[in-house]
């Protein structure tokens, strides 16, 4: 079952303008440029979570989790910096696919943005 979600998150990263992927923590971590906007978390040290990670905007988290906390949560190392985690069962194709995005535009160089 992983495999299958981390292969949608793969799919969708990719498909960004000049975003490369890396292992980063022993995890598949998505780049837009040298910048992060994207990471993996395949029950990282046992958490349960088969998730991405991504950044997002000020006040998005929080509201995120209060609308639906069993699709998403506040990651360790990262939440405290506004990130979001996104289980992967638990959000349709168009909603991954919005995050993913939106965090691609939050960190891309500007000359790639759309």
């Amino acid at each position: 079952m992983s495999a299958r979600q981390i292969a949608r998150v793969r799919r969708i990263c990719l498909a960004l303008p000049e975003s490369s992927e890396r292992l980063s923590h022993g995890e598949p971590t998505f780049f837009a440029g040298k910048r992060v906007f994207a990471m993996v978390s395949n029950d990282h040290h046992g958490d349960g979570h088969v998730a991405v990670l991504v950044p997002a905007p000020p006040g998005m988290q929080e509201k995120l989790i209060a609308q639906d906390a069993a699709a998403y949560y506040r990651p360790p190392y990262v939440g405290c910096n506004g990130w979001v985690g996104i289980e992967l069962a638990r959000v349709s194709e168009a909603a991954l696919r919005f995050h993913i995005e939106a965090a691609w535009e939050m960190v891309a160089p500007k000359r790639k943005r759309r």
